[in-house]
């Protein structure tokens, strides 16, 4: 039997039920695929905070870098706001990101038939959309220097971000794009705000050679990112494949995850390069909702942006295609028969907790699993 290593991060507020549910169907591809999974399960965010002292340990990292994947819930919550910002929950995360050097970021926004009543636009609008984010994960904003607030005297303090890109970057991060729009409808959407920044300037510049030079089969446009978000809720099935930097495309994945119905329907891949001697990427898979403590603990969140991060985790680190679709046509399924948690709610439904969902979605994938 095949081994294959799992490193599970459940996190905070709602991660560690919507991973749960997880646990059900890694049991289930064990059982009836003898898929050799064997998983580990470790503190962060807050939970590190509170136990070991930082929001991910160095031992978790060890066992983050000599996996074949991680899989990690949500972190963050009113409790830890306190802590200093070094140290907040959210750092163990950015750790993650960058120690991995998981520069691509995977956020597809898809519209499942039985929800399209559920997205905030019309059905028209969203009925069969299927758009893919591709976001620079390790760069930009979030990670330049200086970073920091300085006093100025007088009452009056200043707050320095740096925005920071060289090319090598964006031409990994153009090459992602390019290629997974090959596989699709063969369109790239690249955004900045060229009309303002210098990076976006060079991010512009860059994307168009590589464009040129590498991939002249795929159609690309420029689109300022700001007019991008307008069009995102105006007219969101002209988009493809959009790439855009860290800042940007943390943005506009959550407004392209409101047009699926829910935040919580949104999963997504974190991809670094292919080794040069085996090809495998380090990778991390995560919903794209956050911790939401408001509802933690009470049963009722909805688990399938952590179920379709695994399905995500099947198709890119395991090749496991076929176990991939098996596993979103059961959500699929499980969503036409009008089964739902509160975020998807809509009358005439069966409202269901997040036990009940993974179970449902559990069921149908064993049917389909034989």
């Amino acid at each position: 039997m095949a081994t294959r290593s799992l490193l599970l991060l459940p996190g905070d507020g709602i991660g560690p039920e919507a991973m749960a549910e997880v646990d059900k169907l890694i049991a289930l591809l064990n059982e009836r695929r003898g898929a050799g999974f064997e998983t580990r399960t470790r503190l962060v965010g807050g939970a590190a905070i509170d136990a070991e002292g930082a929001p991910v340990s160095d031992e978790t990292m060890a066992l983050a870098m000599s996996c074949d994947a991680v899989l990690f819930g949500a972190v963050g919550g009113p409790k830890w706001d306190g802590v200093p910002y070094e140290l907040r929950p959210e750092a163990g995360l950015l750790r993650l990101r960058k120690d991995l050097a998981l520069f691509a970021n995977l956020r597809p926004a898809i519209c499942y038939p039985a929800l399209a009543d559920a997205s905030s636009l019309k059905r028209h609008l969203v009925e069969g959309l299927d758009i893919l984010i591709l976001r620079e994960l390790t760069g930009g904003v979030y990670f330049g220097e200086p970073k920091e607030i300085v006093d100025l005297g007088g009452g009056q303090k200043r707050g320095v971000d740096t925005q920071v890109y060289e090319t090598y970057e964006i031409e990994r991060i153009a090459r992602a794009a390019f290629e997974a729009a090959r596989t699709r409808r063969n369109r790239v959407t690249s955004m900045e705000k060229r009309n303002v920044m210098k990076t976006g300037v060079l991010w512009n510049e860059v994307v168009s050679r590589v464009h040129r030079d590498e991939y002249p089969d795929v159609a690309l446009d420029h689109m300022l990112a700001d007019a991008g978000g307008m069009k995102l809720v105006q007219a969101p099935k002209q988009f493809d494949v959009i790439v855009t930097d860290n800042l940007f495309g943390d943005m506009l994945s959550d407004i392209a995850a409101m047009l699926t119905g829910s935040l919580g329907m949104l999963p997504s891949a974190s991809l670094g390069s292919p080794d040069e001697t085996t090809g495998k990427r380090r990778a991390m898979y995560e919903p794209v909702h956050g911790s939401a403590p408001d509802i933690a603990g009470q049963g009722i969140a909805n688990p399938i942006a952590m179920i379709a991060s695994f399905a995500m985790c099947l198709r890119y680190s395991f090749a496991m295609v076929a176990e991939a679709d098996a596993l979103e046509a059961s959500i699929a399924h499980v969503l036409e028969s009008g089964t739902r948690t509160g975020d998807i709610m809509v009358e005439g439904a069966s409202k269901v907790g997040t036990a009940e969902m993974g179970d449902a979605i559990a069921a149908a994938f064993a049917e389909r699993l034989g």
